[in-house]
């Protein structure tokens, strides 16, 4: 597969990159490697400083990298300045607070002392997607390069602007080189960087297949994996909810990046109660949003990443309906250039078809009526994935009670599924496992080392 950067607002190719060679990819790694061995033994401050003047720089240049993640995947501009104000923000937030959370755990014991030490492990691969270009990579970046590990970045193929312009700001940040290097690989190279003796562990935001395939190279290799897969999220709407309120969320909660998120709402699950008031006016505020290109401040519906990514998800709508789902809402593609696809509302989706079982990843929303509470967490369960969730209700022990019940990494109540620095994302089931962000994230690619100290004595 190319490398290539491709408007996806009117398909055309607007730069294409050569693929690293394999010998410049072990000298990557070795590169990595050698700079742990320095980069492990620097003290908090300067790590800190470096993360602190990568935040500056995306502040700094916030219009120039937002430019370039719409231009590479189609992303609203504003929406694209968010992503790097957030990608700030997560740096921030690691090089503040990662020494405290690192700190020596005391252990108890009956005699002597006894305390844990975190320590980084090496080189980190990150293998990451297209839909938040920056934001998936300060993900694992921030607190790894804080722990002290280094780290190399395998980015989606089709937003290597992105992952060249990352590179840059922590070169420019003062980070050793090999500290944060960007890789220029296809996917199928994967496995083989994973193979490499000197890498020390993989994190992957991505599809299941491709979870699948590199948690089992990981896994051969005694490396440990961490995977952000799928999500297919419920956004539950109780009889009780304010249901303006809950409109605004819900498109947000849907059209947020054209629907391209793991933690869009994907089922939208309504109390038979107001269900008719719900689609009407789900479907009057998604029947105004403006297509057109995603640099015009005035845009609403941007393309999805790529014509490919459009025609997939316009078929998962034809076959759905073929099998008896009705549209309320589109359906069908707009007539211009540009991988687009119309805001799309479904009902009467059943077992069994594309809509109820597949990721849906763009602007199709399914709702579902239900009529008492357990119906709902039970269809919201009914799914192989289980990232995040959404309950919408005035009665926040009741909607808590359910929360309790669902199947998922993530519940928000009275607000859509998202992320902060401070929140520990991931899921479970075929969502993958692990977490990032948080004081959680911080601990996955840590050695949590025993040290055990004692005076002199038989130790039976």
């Amino acid at each position: 597969m190319s490398i290539q950067t491709i408007n996806p607002f009117e398909n055309n190719v607007v730069k294409t990159f050569d693929e690293m060679p394999d010998e410049k990819i072990d000298q990557a790694v070795l590169k990595g490697h050698k700079a742990f061995q320095t980069w492990r033994k620097t003290p908090f401050a300067e790590r800190a400083k470096v993360l602190s003047q990568a935040a500056a720089i995306m502040r700094r240049k916030k219009e120039e990298f937002a430019r370039i993640i719409t231009t590479e995947m189609g992303k609203l501009i504003n929406e694209a300045r968010g992503e790097v104000a957030l990608s700030a923000d997560i740096l921030d937030y690691y090089a503040t607070h990662a020494e405290s959370f690192l700190k020596n755990q005391t252990v108890k014991v009956a005699q002597g002392e006894a305390f844990i030490e975190f320590c980084p492990i090496g080189v980190i691969l990150g293998v990451e997607p297209w839909n938040f270009p920056f934001y998936q990579v300060v993900r694992i970046a921030g607190p790894n390069i804080m722990v002290g590990n280094t780290v190399l970045i395998k980015h989606a193929s089709n937003v290597p602007q992105c992952g060249i312009a990352l590179e840059n700001i922590f070169r420019e940040a003062g980070a050793p080189d090999g500290v944060f290097t960007n890789l220029l690989i296809s996917s199928k190279k994967v496995n083989q960087v994973i193979k490499n003796p000197l890498i020390a562990g993989v994190s992957l935001t991505g599809s299941e297949t491709a979870g699948a395939e590199v948690a089992a190279t990981a896994g051969k290799s005694l490396k440990k994996s961490v995977l952000e897969l799928g999500g297919s999220d419920p956004f539950i709407v109780l009889e009780d909810a304010d249901i303006d309120q809950t409109i605004r969320s819900a498109v947000f909660a849907k059209m947020n990046n054209t629907g391209q998120c793991c933690v869009a709402a994907k089922r939208f699950i309504v109390m038979d109660k107001v269900a008719d008031e719900f689609i009407k006016k789900l479907s009057e505020q998604l029947a105004t949003l403006k297509v057109g290109d995603p640099l015009d401040e005035k845009t609403t519906l941007g393309p999805l990443s790529s014509e490919a990514a459009a025609r997939q998800l316009q078929t998962q709508i034809e076959d759905t309906v073929k099998l008896g789902a009705k549209v309320v809402l589109g359906g069908k593609r707009p007539e211009r250039s540009g991988a687009f696809v119309s805001p799309t509302i479904l009902v009467d989706v059943k077992p069994g078809m594309p809509a109820y079982n597949e990721e849906l990843f763009g602007p199709v929303a399914t709702i579902f009526r239900v009529k008492t509470d357990q119906e709902a967490i039970d269809l919201a369960n009914d799914s192989l994935f289980g990232l995040g969730a959404s309950i919408f209700s005035n009665n926040k022990a009741r909607a808590t009670e359910m929360a309790t019940q669902i199947d998922s990494g993530m519940v928000f109540i009275n607000h859509p599924t998202w992320t902060a620095p401070e929140l520990p994302f991931g899921g479970t089931k075929s969502s993958g496992y692990g977490r990032e962000l948080s004081e959680m994230g911080i601990f996955e690619f840590v050695n949590k080392k025993l040290i055990r100290t004692s005076e002199y004595s038989d130790p039976f």
